[in-house]
Formats: C-alpha cells, sequence, structure tokens
C-alpha cells in the first residue's frame, strides 16, 4: 500500500484541480493517477481526491474506450427531473387552482394570463398539499402558455378601495350560478364610460 507518492504540496495541487473539473474529467483524471502508480496506487488516490473506488474504475472504463471530444457532460437525459414533470396531480391542482383567476384575449384565444402571482399560486397548491416553489409556478405557467400581462392603471395604485374585490367575488357568483343552470357564459372587460 502506498502511503505517500507525492509531496504535500502536489496532494493539495491535484485536488484542487481534480475539484475544478466536470464529473467526466474527474473519473478520468483520477483513473490516468491511480494507473501511474503500481499496487495499492487506487486507495492512495481515493484518500487524495477524496473520491470512491468506484470513481476510479468508471473513468478507467471511460478511457478503455476511444474518447471523443462531447459537447455534453451527463448523458441526455441525465440529472434531477423536473418537478413539473414528477409530480403526480400536480397539472390538475395547478388548473383547478387559477380556473377562476384566468383571463384571456377576446381576439386569440391562445392568449391567457392569471391575476394571481407565483407566489399566491403556490400558497394555493400548499392548501392542496402540494408543496412547490415559484420556479415551479413558473414552470407550470409557461407549460400551460401563459404569459406575463403588465396592467397600465395610472389611478389604481393611488387609492386604497377598501371594497375593490366585491365586483370580482359578485361576477364569480353569477357565472357559477349561469353555469350550474347550464347557460353559456360571456365575459367581456370594458372600461366604464361616465
Amino acid at each position: 500500500m502506498i502511503k505517500q507518492a507525492y509531496p504535500q504540496e502536489i496532494e493539495e495541487q491535484m485536488l484542487n484541480f481534480y475539484n475544478s473539473l466536470s464529473e467526466k474529467d474527474r473519473r478520468r483524471y483520477a483513473a490516468i493517477e491511480a494507473t501511474k502508480l503500481d499496487y495499492g496506487g487506487d486507495s492512495y488516490i481515493c484518500r487524495i481526491l477524496q473520491c470512491d473506488a468506484k470513481t476510479i474504475t468508471r473513468g478507467q472504463s471511460d478511457l478503455n474506450n476511444k474518447l471523443s471530444k462531447e459537447a455534453r457532460i451527463r448523458k441526455s437525459g441525465a440529472g434531477r427531473k423536473l418537478a413539473v414533470d414528477e409530480i403526480n396531480g400536480l397539472d390538475d391542482a395547478f388548473l383547478s387552482v387559477i380556473a377562476d383567476h384566468m383571463a384571456g384575449s377576446p381576439m386569440d384565444e391562445t392568449i391567457k394570463w392569471t391575476n394571481l402571482s407565483h407566489k399566491a399560486i403556490a400558497e394555493r397548491l400548499q392548501e392542496k398539499g402540494i408543496s412547490v416553489s415559484v420556479t415551479v409556478v413558473k414552470q407550470l405557467l409557461k407549460k400551460h402558455n401563459f404569459r406575463s400581462r403588465q396592467a397600465f392603471k395610472s389611478e389604481a395604485g393611488k387609492k386604497n378601495i377598501p371594497h375593490r374585490d366585491e365586483q370580482f367575488k359578485n361576477i364569480h357568483q353569477l357565472k357559477q350560478v349561469f353555469t350550474d343552470a347550464g347557460n353559456p357564459v360571456l365575459s367581456m372587460d370594458v372600461k366604464k364610460k361616465s
């Protein structure tokens, strides 16, 4: 067993270099260094580079195959999967959460948006037992083709209107009554004329 093949300073440089490499290059570098040494070289390099013996074995396997320059570091499809694709029932829960908070363009049915913030959607999903981050909410909005919408109201922010949401609650209740009765509902966003 090799106790110390290289001076302490070289060992520290090797570890520093090893930590700067990608996952695939780490394996290959560890394998090359272990191959330079005789019996006990694998365990010595594992100790210096603070890696597992499997890392060296995989690196040696990589080196035995013909190497080529690859654009990808990991195999296609490797890495952590998106929560949007992994959490069961997430799409249905998301759509039910924003069902009463969606709007769209009357001229283009592909343009739609929601008046809920990313944080509010995440909180409502949490109430349904699905814990997601704001980042996942953004991915859901993108997946379901929601767009950002900038409101250009200059007066709304200046006044504190105490019963601001009553009209929206009333519209929602009327919409529900008509929908339950099997009647069609048409929603129009128009300016109030004085």
